[in-house]
């Protein structure tokens, strides 16, 4: 920083500033690690399913609660979380986050019984929505902007990498069966991991929290996560209760309750400035938009994940481990794709870049409709690879700018809610995805198949859904049309060189 230090903008510590530019750096890489965390517990867990309906004699609505537990608690929690940090500290929500997600994955690691493990996931769910928003936030208020652009790339390329390697780790974890242990490492690997972080966070990690008083929204929290609820526990539950008439009206009963919490969010706004939810962020286009993209090409992913997992083991009959190691095209693909776009393609196209990736993952997935179709059940995990490749370049062209192009004109005090509003809709894309599932995967297979008939059923319901995903692929091209031209950190002169004396208002010692 250039400018001198004053007592109420210093830093904890009188470091120099090369000592200081390491702190972040290493701050940077403990957040990513926590955030790679709970991406890849989100999908470990659907490979180790068989494993762990053997081992605990779980039945299937149980099973069903060890996914939909942790999901639900997630999304019901983030927005709440996300204000927390703003309030008390991000770096304080961030430690105290990470330290609850380590005892619930010793609590899921140890557990006797499913019902232990389906309450000890909803704990680890309700614990990562602490911590998940506190990493953008904490991003979002240590780098300068013209830094982030960089930053937001390498945060892409870890959500690209952690959605995908979850299932390759888990069913290296169970192939293994370390000290005879099953499926139990899946979530015991989590152990080192959290305290390591937990020990480097203390000490590397900066504190921030919104300039001005908040105060927290009881109200607004109730509202959020009854509406969430209301909305996503039929989704989670429909096919397996045949959609009764009451999930529908609860859906529906979901828009009434969001209604009212907007009104009560304004009312709240007026009256003390400390909503849960910062409405007056939606009047920023990029936010916006960008929320608007999330959301559906949420709704993308969670088709898309759920189908291939069971056309792969199901339809085609795979293990686990044959499953995993054919999505590391995929990995490379979207690591590689998402680093080059920040660094080199967005600063130079702007928005066109996430455009194309929209167009180039639609490609791919037509061209696994079409190898799907062609090689039928002697299709080989060689032949998969290019349409995988394909989709994945797509998808890091996606993933790595929009949560730089979503936060670019996102005023810093705001940006703990405006995080958690990303991850919030995101989890709800996937919920609907998940949802969407039993329309457009399961609605294709009959219910009383033979042997025989199980493989070319799956094959033909996956080459449906994903016509499905090609198709909100487009949706999301043209909702692009809506981003920025370009994040505002690489317009000409845009806040560069402010932004390093603008934050440090936010720094606490």
């Amino acid at each position: 920083m250039t400018s001198p230090e004053t007592p109420e903008t210093a830093l904890s510590s009188p470091a120099p500033a090369a000592a200081a530019d390491r702190r972040r750096w290493f701050a940077l890489a403990i957040v990513m690690t926590a955030a790679f965390m709970d991406l890849v517990d989100v999908t470990i867990v659907n490979i180790a399913i068989p494993s762990i309906r053997e081992d605990t004699g779980a039945s299937f609505g149980q099973i069903q609660w060890i996914t939909a537990g942790y999901a639900l608690a997630f999304a019901a929690g983030l927005i709440t979380g996300g204000r927390l940090g703003d309030i008390y500290g991000r770096k304080r929500l961030f430690l105290l986050g990470i330290t609850g997600f380590t005892i619930a994955s010793a609590l899921c690691g140890f557990a006797a019984n499913p019902e232990m493990l389906v309450a000890s996931r909803i704990l680890q769910g309700a614990m990562a929505a602490m911590m998940v928003p506190q990493v953008l936030s904490i991003v979002h208020a240590t780098f300068p902007a013209h830094e982030r652009g960089k930053v937001f790339g390498l945060f892409g390329a870890i959500v690209g990498l952690g959605a995908v390697s979850g299932p390759l780790l888990g069913s290296l974890l169970i192939e293994w069966d370390i000290f005879g242990l099953e499926w139990r490492p899946i979530f015991l690997i989590n152990l080192p991991v959290g305290v390591l972080a937990l020990i480097l966070g203390r000490r590397f990690i900066s504190e921030s929290k919104a300039p001005r008083a908040l105060k927290l929204d009881l109200v607004g929290v109730a509202l959020v996560t009854l509406g969430l609820l209301m909305l996503l526990y039929p989704l989670i539950r429909g096919r397996e209760l045949d959609w009764p008439l009451w999930g529908y009206a609860s859906m529906a009963g979901s828009l009434v309750v969001f209604a009212v919490l907007v009104a009560y969010e304004k009312r709240k706004t007026a009256r003390d400035g400390s909503p849960l939810i910062e409405l007056s962020l939606f009047k920023v286009k990029s936010f916006a938009a960008g929320i608007a993209v999330q959301t559906v090409f949420g709704i993308a992913l969670g088709i898309f994940f759920l189908v291939w997992t069971l056309y792969m083991q199901i339809g085609l009959g795979w293990t686990a481990l044959h499953a995993g190691l054919t999505g590391v095209p995929f990995s490379i693909a979207v690591s590689a794709a998402a680093g080059m776009s920040v660094q080199l393609l967005v600063p130079r196209f702007g928005r066109k870049v996430l455009q194309a990736g929209a167009l180039i993952m639609g490609l791919g997935v037509l061209l696994y409709i079409w190898e799907s179709d062609r090689y039928g059940m002697d299709i080989a995990s060689w032949q998969m690879a290019l349409p995988l490749v394909v989709m994945g370049a797509g998808m890091g062209f996606i993933v790595a700018p929009l949560t730089d192009a979503v936060l670019s004109e996102v005023p810093r005090e705001h940006s703990g809610s405006a995080s958690g509003l990303i991850n919030t809709v995101q989890q709800m894309g996937n919920a609907l995805g998940l949802g969407l599932v039993s329309v457009v995967f399961f609605g294709e297979i009959d219910d009383h198949l033979t042997r025989f008939q199980v493989g070319p059923a799956f094959a033909n319901a996956f080459q449906h859904a994903l016509g499905w995903v090609a198709a909100v692929l487009f949706v999301i091209f043209l909702l692009m049309f809506a981003l920025p031209k370009r994040p505002a950190q690489h317009v000409e002169g845009a806040e560069d060189e402010t932004a390093p004396q603008d934050l440090k208002p936010e720094l606490v010692g």
